[in-house]
């Protein structure tokens, strides 16, 4: 495939999407909300969304197919994460390269919630039971010209919960601008778009569509690469409740402020540069810390910290945070390259 029809391959389904996304962006709720939730140490240390980390590991492929390159090639990558409350998240992803130019990724995702009581319309308690999200993704990625990169990743979602079950698909589509001369990324991502293919009930659930913009950057010889990237793109208003200091007298307050809104959209990362052996990361993710917004919300909500090391022989990542007082957060990546060992 030429650049030319690689171009038009990615940039058709982008127009329609975007077109899809002016319609769908303005009824109600979503399902599939796990699809946001990042299986990469590093991106999470980020602050949680992150689409621009040129990086050759492989997990900072996550929420952006066009930063997967044949530079990955024979990476096999396992993630861990635990989440709030009982819930457990772990996955495999493995990349190689396709060719001169391209490259392609499998990976599997498991998304658990721990065990729920379950009752009858009457409270009666008849049980538990483990509701369960499972991710089958594969991607494509490939160098159009210059700096740029495209890809696209597809995922085949299967969600169980109780006696109830749903299957649905999701595409990424992304591209990447990367310039090592000056350490600037700029990324493009269109992401989640798909539907169902099985119902729950009688009701359609629709995936949480997005569109996604990123910038990242180091300046001369000062040892840190800033990012931002700006999400939820679809719409404008993300209002929140602020809810007081939890008093007698303190009354719920909607904040739907333009400052509010912009900052609700941005999540700004800084990561060390130092040493290619490892990095230092640290997010923040105001939406995150709003969504918070209780009088017990921890002082370092919305913050995040991620550490990785980088040897001959294996990568390993590390990322923490605290959205809430009861909810501590940590995430482990470790990965290798086969063709070292077999080599």
């Amino acid at each position: 495939m030429n650049s030319k029809k690689l171009i038009q391959a990615l940039t058709l389904p982008v127009l329609i999407g975007t077109a899809w996304l002016d319609v769908s962006a303005q009824d109600g709720s979503t399902a599939y909300n796990f699809l946001n939730t990042t299986s990469s140490a590093r991106i999470y240390g980020l602050g949680g969304i992150n689409i621009t980390n040129v990086d050759d590991d492989i997990y900072t492929t996550d929420q952006n197919p066009a930063l997967l390159g044949g530079e990955m090639s024979g990476q096999l990558g396992i993630n861990y994460m635990r989440y709030l409350g009982d819930s457990n998240f772990a996955g495999l992803k493995y990349a190689h390269s396709s060719g001169e130019y391209g490259a392609w990724s499998a990976s599997i995702q498991y998304f658990g919630y721990g065990s729920i009581t379950a009752a009858d319309e009457g409270g009666v308690i008849t049980g538990s039971f483990a509701p369960k999200d499972v991710s089958f993704g594969a991607a494509y990625s490939y160098d159009i010209y210059g700096g740029w990169r495209g890809g696209i990743s597809v995922k085949l979602l299967y969600s169980s919960y109780e006696q109830y079950s749903a299957m649905a698909v999701s595409t990424d589509l992304g591209v990447n601008y990367y310039n090592p001369d000056t350490d600037f990324s700029f990324s493009f991502v269109a992401a989640n778009m798909g539907g169902q293919l099985k119902k729950f009930n009688d009701t359609s659930d629709r995936l949480p569509i997005d569109l996604r913009l990123g910038v990242a950057k180091s300046f001369g010889e000062f040892p840190v690469r800033f990012s931002v990237t700006a999400w939820n793109l679809t719409k404008w208003h993300l209002p929140y409740v602020e809810k007081g200091d939890g008093g007698v007298n303190s009354e719920p307050v909607v904040k739907d402020s333009f400052s509010s809104n912009l900052f609700r959209h941005l999540v700004f990362g800084a990561e060390i540069i130092s040493s290619s052996k490892f990095y230092l990361t640290l997010g923040y993710n105001y939406k995150t810390r709003t969504d918070m917004s209780t009088y017990s919300r921890s002082f370092v909500s919305g913050f995040s910290l991620g550490a990785g090391l980088n040897t001959s022989r294996f990568r390993v990542g590390l990322a923490l945070a605290q959205p809430h007082t009861g909810a501590t957060t940590l995430m482990l990546n470790l990965s290798l390259n086969i063709n070292d060992i077999l080599h």
